[in-house]
């Protein structure tokens, strides 16, 4: 427990125009992802990472590690091995997001679509509501296997449509054979603005 403890206190982050930014970390670890909520770091010579979260949301982590200690027996999603006050230890996931597979090109099956849905599917029967699903938190990995990462408000009461909507979006629009399967990064986070500063806001006045 001390290893990851001191990991994650190696972990210096200061603000800049009022953004986090680490300023210093152990050489034993390299950093590969920032999020919404937290710095993402691959443990070297490990296929771990260690998920440290911002000062000011380092609650997150414990609700966070509840949803994963609820879904370890589920293949679709990492295995955690430890929680800390304002970290996560967790499997490094290599692959591709579904963003990346649609900024590179990499095809996107509807077998992967389902996969998707039954691994949310199985959440739901052990008491969950997976909410938050986007593109970037939908991996496809070397093996071809689907994992889903970032289920911190997976205990959340309120109904979240976003799968059904991206759902909605490959079955209506991707896998048409005009559709174009590569996009430019810019065009997809224009989309994600849209969605969920003017679609959702209205959907929810209606």
């Amino acid at each position: 427990m001390d290893l990851y403890k001191n990991l994650a206190e190696s972990v210096e982050i200061t603000y800049r125009n009022k953004k986090p930014v680490v300023i210093g970390h152990s050489n034993s670890l390299l950093l590969v992802g920032m999020g919404r909520s937290a710095f993402v770091f691959k443990i070297k010579d490990t296929n771990k990472v260690i998920k440290v979260f911002f000062p000011e949301l380092s609650h997150i982590a414990r609700e966070e590690a509840c949803v994963y200690k609820v879904v370890q027996h589920i293949d679709s999603y990492p295995s955690l091995y430890e929680c800390g006050q304002n970290y996560i230890v967790i499997d490094y996931v290599k692959g591709y997001t579904f963003f990346d597979c649609l900024t590179h090109g990499i095809p996107i099956s509807e077998k992967e679509i389902r996969a998707v849905d039954f691994a949310l599917s199985s959440a739901r029967k052990n008491g969950l509501n997976p909410s938050d699903i986007h593109l970037r938190n939908i991996f496809k990995t070397q093996d071809g296997e689907i994992k889903i990462i970032d289920v911190a408000r997976f205990r959340q009461k309120k109904k979240c449509d976003q799968w059904d909507d991206l759902k909605n979006a490959f079955y209506h629009f991707y896998i048409k054979p005009f559709f174009p399967k590569k996009l430019p990064p810019f065009l997809l986070n224009g989309i994600a603005f849209l969605y969920k500063n003017v679609l959702r806001k209205q959907a929810v006045t209606e």
